[in-house]
């Protein structure tokens, strides 16, 4: 499938003539999110064109209609979904198309459609896609109608009724983009334009383009491939052509190979992309073009070394994410993507496994542009369902697993931040007889024929267990990939150094830091996780608290230690155990939740400085020094009201503080917005914090007051969240209770050209207001 330009525009076209009709030759595409007919249940008949619609909601997609809720124990989608619902959603869409697209190619683009979802083009059925994580497309041409007044429709089925399909929240619908896209018969074929860079030296570069093309025209003909390189400035730096000629009915491959000097090459601290401009044309005729943005980079997997880029060995860093983002749940614009890989960034992470499926494919162009190291991944399960009862993707792998994975590697391969596949997660399949062999192997070898340029690996599944390290599994691995128990990984390394391994799946504990930290052949970690989810908890909770981050972006102390550890920036972050004796949990506040009772205080700070002391109300509690294994300083404390300050030191130099005051009684809201200027497409939001200060400004730690947010101007209020996992309150309202004294509204802007301002209220609080700007 080919995603031209994210989709983003209609492009020019050039006119030809095939027999007696004007046909426009270059690509259109154009964005068919908006105006769709919903309906959250079945309804016979629903794909014929006549059927009547009229009372149906109408939306604009991306949408997810689980989301909306309400919350119950008894939904079928259980601990799995976070106990939302499911069921079977139906869309519709009526659209007309000039007549002089009669003689040219016309298909629809899905990016995901949860799940197993069935599409009409004006009754007939185009097709099936039981995994909703997939982006597929169909050919619409001999179906449709062209013409002033001839009306096409689009049906939609959407079914995740069988349930529990999932260990963790699916979503439900079409839930992200939606494109038609119109070509000329001979055109960029599936594959689209491939670009490898096969030499990354400091010095000179080699750019490899590859581009599938098809002639749906009735006669041979020669075309012409041409590729102009642009560097990231936007200043062409290299152009090439090539020529072949092409039978009627048929494709045929082009090749090129161009030289780049002196390339700004990418990486996470610099993050530059190139473009490759690819027009197809006959004669001078410009028939298709597709615009690649890639990177020039080399990464490598090494046996002693681990992970290398760009011949520099370096650790990957990273954390597993789910797909959904809290209150958004699973249709997330790129603003919310945004917001929370700049969180990750801020606590030194570097790299993402998507687990475990694909994602959007927008979110991988975040990040190509913020400099992170993907793992792409395809399954959460093979042909065995991971828990009791479980009827998800297990069911349809044998027959979909080959056109899935497909699907995955032909939209991803030009995207410079994945440096590694992953093709299962904990698969409970027997790898210990020819058959789990097989099944890995087969998918294996089919990315290398899709993508030769980087490795496929697997999270494996207490491999001691299934024997992999004994029975050569692990030797048929590109790289040896594996969930948690870091030691027995450290360990078969060190049994067979000839093998590369990669943590897939890690705890937040100081001994799997140290595994990566002191052994040069791990590549990698992937923290599980980097944010809360939805799903995967117990009731009351609906939510996953593993993650660095709750699910509105607040930051857990076990953000603040693991940012010590990975952050090349000094900082320093003070902590404490909430309850006497040390009972509770750690929290980031000198606010107990009793005052009369608690008075041993347990703090700890999280520093990668050389030196830390600390201070309580001014008077120093001592200092102490960086332990080699980069264990937490501590110090017990008798509580007293007031401040807690530390100040980390490097060389005797002051290089961090934080502090920590002991919060008065609410009086007041401060309402603060990530995006000062709000655009109006799908994809823009701010995220507004809304927090519960006292009269000097400390935020109260223990408020859980009920907040109302109300808005003047084009505004909507997409979702209000807080970081509460066990919360069972609605996300689609203007209402929302505090939580540790925070929670947020997510707000878009309906139109550009006003400003939008914002009001948190509550009983007995003054207001906090943020006004945003609209733009273009």
């Amino acid at each position: 499938m080919n995603r031209f330009l994210s989709a983003a525009r209609r492009s020019a076209a050039i006119a030809l003539v095939f027999g007696s009709f004007p046909v426009l030759a270059q690509r259109v595409t154009t964005p068919f999110d908006n105006d769709w007919h919903f309906l959250k249940s079945d309804a016979k008949g629903a794909e014929a064109p006549a059927f009547a619609d009229a009372k149906w909601r109408t939306l604009n997609v991306p949408h997810d209609w689980s989301i909306e809720g309400p919350y119950d124990q008894a939904n079928p989608t259980n601990r799995g979904g976070g106990y939302l619902p499911a069921g079977i959603g139906w869309y519709r869409k009526s659209f007309t198309l000039p007549a002089t697209d009669a003689q040219r190619r016309v298909r629809i683009e899905f990016d995901g459609v949860m799940a197993n979802s069935e599409v009409w083009i004006n009754g007939v059925s185009l097709g099936q896609r039981p995994y909703g994580y997939s982006s597929f497309s169909y050919d619409l041409t001999k179906h449709l109608k062209f013409g002033k007044g001839q009306t096409n429709v689009l049906a939609v089925r959407a079914d995740n009724s069988v349930q529990p399909a999932s260990r963790y929240y699916t979503g439900a619908g079409i839930y992200r983009h939606v494109r038609l896209v119109s070509t000329a018969p001979a055109h960029f074929g599936e594959g689209g334009v491939y670009v490898t860079t096969p030499q990354a030296g400091a010095d000179n570069a080699t750019v490899q383009v590859k581009a599938g093309m098809l002639n749906q025209t009735a006669a041979s003909s020669e075309y012409t491939l041409q590729t102009t390189i642009f560097d990231p400035s936007g200043k062409s730096v290299q152009t090439t052509e090539t020529k072949q000629t092409v039978a009627a009915g048929k494709s045929a491959d082009f090749s090129q190979s161009l030289a780049v000097k002196s390339p700004q090459r990418w990486s996470p601290d610099q993050p530059r992309l190139y473009q490759a401009v690819s027009k197809l044309l006959n004669g001078k005729t410009l028939l298709d073009e597709q615009t690649t943005p890639f990177g020039i980079r080399e990464a490598r997997f090494d046996a002693a070394t681990g992970f290398s880029l760009n011949g520099v060995p370096m650790k990957i860093k990273g954390v597993c994410l789910h797909h959904d983002a809290g209150g958004l749940g699973a249709a997330v614009p790129l603003d919310g993507w945004r917001h929370r890989l700049e969180l990750l960034k801020q606590a030194g992470v570097n790299g993402i496994r998507t687990a475990h499926n694909p994602v959007a494919p927008e979110f991988l162009d975040l990040c190509d542009q913020m400099g992170f190291l993907v793992m792409d991944e395809t399954f959460d399960t093979w042909t065995a369902a991971k828990n009791n009862g479980e009827q998800g993707y297990n069911r349809f792998f044998t027959k979909w697993w080959e056109a899935d994975t497909r699907s995955m590697v032909l939209r991803d391969r030009n995207h410079p931040s994945i440096v590694i596949y992953s093709v299962g997660n904990e698969i409970h399949d027997n790898l210990n007889n020819p058959e789990g062999f097989q099944k890995y192997k087969m998918q294996q070898d089919l990315i290398h024929q899709l993508d030769p340029t980087r490795p496929v690996t697997m999270a494996l599944f207490r491999p001691g267990q299934s024997k992999v390290y004994e029975n050569g599994f692990v030797e048929t691995m590109d790289v040896v990939g594996q969930n948690y128990r870091e030691n027995e990984l450290v360990a078969a390394h060190q049994a067979k150094p000839e093998r590369k391994v990669i943590g897939t799946e890690n705890g937040h504990t100081l001994t799997a830091w140290l595994a990566l930290r002191d052994n040069p052949f791990m590549a990698g970690q992937f923290l599980w996780a980097g944010f809360d989810y939805l799903g995967e908890n117990d009731w009351p909770a609906t939510t996953s608290d593993l993650g660095l981050f709750d699910r509105v972006g607040g930051w857990k102390p076990i953000a603040y230690q693991r940012q010590s550890w990975w952050s090349s920036t000094p900082v320093v972050h003070l902590v404490r155990k909430e309850g006497n004796a040390g009972a509770g949990p750690w929290v980031a506040n000198w606010t107990p939740t009793d005052f009369d009772t608690y008075d041993d205080g347990k703090v700890e700070a999280y520093s990668n400085a050389d030196e830390v002391e600390l201070f309580l109300n001014g008077q120093s509690l001592g200092k102490k020094d960086k332990p080699a294994n980069d264990a937490p300083r501590a110090w017990d404390v008798t509580f007293a009201k007031g401040t807690l300050r530390a100040v980390a030191r490097n060389k005797g130099q002051e290089v961090a503080t934080d502090e920590l005051k002991t919060a008065g009684p609410p009086a007041r809201i401060v309402l603060s917005t990530s995006r000062p200027k709000l655009g109006a497409s799908w994809d823009d939001a701010a995220y507004l914090t809304a927090r519960v200060v006292d009269a000097d400004g400390v935020l109260c730690p223990n408020a859980d007051n009920q907040l109302t947010f109300t808005m003047t101007g084009p505004a909507l209020l997409a979702a209000v969240d807080n970081g509460n996992v066990a919360s069972h309150e609605g996300y689609q309202t203007n209402q929302r209770k505090a939580y540790q004294g925070q929670c947020i509204a997510i707000v878009k802007a309906k139109s550009a050209g006003g400003a939008i301002t914002v009001k948190a209220s509550a009983p007995g609080l003054t207001d906090g207001t943020v006004t945003m700007e609209t733009t273009k």
